[in-house]
């Protein structure tokens, strides 16, 4: 969880301590349950123990067993409940826990707040232990990977037959790439999945949103459900025996595609099949944006072109989402650009002796070099930092991140991206308008959202695997005259920011309804699906 104000020691620990409030809300989930032991994996200053005694529930439980790795605060925890005969304070590395107590004992309820810990900020030993858990179940331990992904993996392999787990992890594992094998594995241990999210952050001082995740062993599969709250408030009226549950699907997949309802699911799942729409990537390659190592430096205005007169080896630039004023990127967008002094133009030194750069390029060289451009990473690895390679021109440009929707732009001036826009080459025999006018309506808006992630502030990330899933409507046969027409009116309401749902309202009636004769009310459903999962992220801004 990334604090406003970064602390050293709370990074290495991944001690961000859950409020009191919140435990007493997730202990009272529990409260009428058969529970005859409890495990804190790491308790911290012990607030969920405080929850379990502010609920009367330690006097009903055989064994509560605390784990905390760091002395002064398992002390703590140990003096304050010293009478409780029934609870045990192991002062020790969960990891190390782990080992020494699987298949010895198991326990009907896990609970807490499991540290989050980036790999670089992990011991040696930990890493190993990290991942020989991981990788003993199946799955990919890699630096991406957070301590709290083995954590609930270790903690599910401690639960008793009918056990429940629940903890306050970060809401990446919706959708993060690196909890893809920690998703699959956990639909297929546990018997009901129930995310906890809220529309209000719940910890005071950390900016990162959290989920409550619950997880139920059982014999017979029930699903996954996600609840949405508005604040903690929302547990008073929330009964975990109720039902609700979705089919789960044993897949990678991201869990935000939960947050439709089970008919809006099997509509989803119906258009995948369907011989009407295909994938993004079934149309050409997609790219990330050319990676120079330093936007800043690489990307020059029209005055330091001139100053620099380096006019020569510069390529026409769409630098940032400001850039895109269309559906389509013209010379003239990019002159308007140039005059308005933003960043139009990317430096494309060539490939020729240093010796025989003009004087002026030298300087520009030797300014990044005096003014340490070229330490960074992507830079100081290159044989010769200031030349970028995989410069190519693409057809097309898919934003990255975006706000209220992301704009597909066709590339009308041979310019280049960054990699703040991902870049497409389309197939031969592909006509670049048809894919244009296929994008903009409210099957594939809504197949973005479900694609992509949200980034924080409500930005929604997509990245280029993740656009090549998005469905587009296949348009193989139209008139030019009636495509055109359609796209100048959609160009004409992106660049006056219009209210794109008039786009969305043209090409759902010309295209999916007229032309492919795909039932109105399906448009609308899906409509109704971006803008839902729209709101929701949004709401996070």
């Amino acid at each position: 969880m990334r604090l406003k104000k970064d602390s050293t020691e709370q990074k290495l620990r991944g001690a961000y301590y859950t409020p009191l409030q919140l435990a007493d809300a997730m202990v009272s989930l529990f409260a009428s349950q058969n529970i005859s032991t409890i495990l804190e994996p790491s308790c911290g200053d012990g607030v969920f123990l405080d929850a379990l005694q502010n609920l009367n529930l330690l006097n009903k439980v055989e064994k509560v067993t605390a784990v905390e790795i760091e002395p002064d605060e398992a002390e703590k925890v140990r003096a304050r409940y010293s009478e409780v005969e029934q609870i045990e304070v192991f002062t020790e590395d969960f990891f190390d826990f782990y080992n020494r107590v699987l298949g010895k004992g198991q326990y009907d309820l896990i609970l807490g707040n499991p540290p989050y810990i980036r790999y670089q900020y992990l011991k040696e030993s930990q890493r190993e232990m990290q991942s020989q858990i991981l990788t003993s179940h199946g799955m990919k331990a890699n630096k991406l990977i957070n301590a709290w992904v083995a954590f609930i993996v270790a903690c599910v392999q401690l639960l008793s037959e009918k056990g429940k787990i629940a903890f306050v992890i970060p809401a990446e594992i919706l959708q993060v790439a690196y909890a893809e094998d920690l998703r699959l594995y956990l639909t297929n241990n546990l018997a009901k999945i129930t995310l906890i999210t809220f529309e209000q952050l719940v910890f005071p001082d950390i900016e990162q949103e959290v989920v409550v995740f619950i997880g139920e062993k059982g014999e017979e599969e029930k699903g996954i459900r996600i609840i949405e709250m508005n604040d903690l408030g929302g547990f008073s009226q929330l009964d975990l025996s109720q039902n609700g549950f979705q089919k789960l699907q044993h897949v990678r997949e991201k869990w935000t595609k939960y947050f439709v309802t089970p008919e809006e699911m099997a509509l989803i799942q119906e258009l995948r099949t369907d011989k009407r729409f295909a994938k993004f990537s079934e149309y050409g390659i997609i790219n990330i944006g050319i990676t120079t190592g330093n936007n800043r430096y690489f990307s020059i205005t029209e005055e330091t072109s001139e100053h620099y007169q380096l006019g020569e080896v510069t390529l026409p630039l769409i630098g940032r989402s400001s850039h895109a004023h269309g559906i389509y990127f013209t010379s003239e967008d990019w002159e308007n650009n140039k005059l308005s002094r933003k960043r139009a133009r990317l430096i494309y030194f060539p490939d020729i002796p240093y010796d025989e750069y003009p004087a002026k390029h030298k300087e520009y060289i030797m300014l990044g070099e005096t003014n340490g451009e070229h330490e960074g990473y992507k830079c100081s690895i290159r044989e010769r930092w200031y030349i970028i390679p995989s410069v190519w021109v693409p057809d097309a440009f898919f934003l990255r991140r975006n706000n209220l929707y992301p704009k597909f732009v066709l590339n009308c001036c041979g310019a280049v991206s960054t990699d703040t826009m991902h870049r497409m080459k389309f197939n031969a025999n592909v006509e670049p308008e048809n894919i244009l006018l296929a994008y903009y309506n409210s099957v594939s808006f809504a197949f973005t959202e479900i694609c992509g992630r949200s980034y924080g502030g409500g930005v929604l990330e997509i990245l280029p695997g993740e656009m090549g899933n998005i469905l587009l409507p296949k348009i193989e046969h139209i008139d030019s005259s009636l495509r055109n027409s359609i796209l100048e009116e959609v160009d004409r309401i992106v660049r006056n920011d219009e209210n794109i749902e008039k786009a969305l309202d043209l090409v759902d009636q010309e295209v999916l309804v007229n032309l492919l004769k795909i039932e109105p009310d399906i448009c609308k459903h899906f409509r109704r699906i971006w803008k839902k999962m729209q709101k929701r992220r949004l709401g996070r801004g």
